[in-house]
């Protein structure tokens, strides 16, 4: 699952956009209303859930009044490096199955946040 966050806006009215390829992606996001941080400050959370792909770009997309133009936040260099990092924990996990009699559990988290 992917999250980013758009932090101290205002006014409220906020359009967040999940990306793959440069298309906008409907299926699999959610995200929170603008939430208040009781300062005339807003936040808001948009969670996207997918498996990665070779070579897919996934960005992240903030359209708001007090920007120019949207700000797009790219996620495809870090989705590369998580499926080699991925790739690399599943051959040292098998080489250590091999080589040894214990048990091991494996536990895998990607979080990450963008603050505007």
């Amino acid at each position: 699952m992917l999250v980013c966050s758009a932090y101290d806006f205002y006014p409220k009215q906020i359009r967040v956009t999940w990306l793959r390829d440069g298309k906008e992606v409907t299926s699999d996001v959610t995200s929170t209303d603008e939430l208040p941080n009781g300062n005339w400050l807003y936040q808001i959370h948009s969670y996207l859930e997918f498996t990665p792909k070779p070579g897919e770009k996934i960005t992240f997309m903030v359209e708001h009044e007090s920007l120019k133009e949207p700000k797009l936040y790219d996620w495809g260099e870090n989705i590369s490096g998580l499926l080699l990092g991925l790739l690399f924990s599943v051959a040292g996990f098998i080489y250590y199955k091999t080589t040894s009699n214990g048990e091991t559990i494996v536990h895998f988290k990607l979080k990450k946040h963008f603050y505007n």
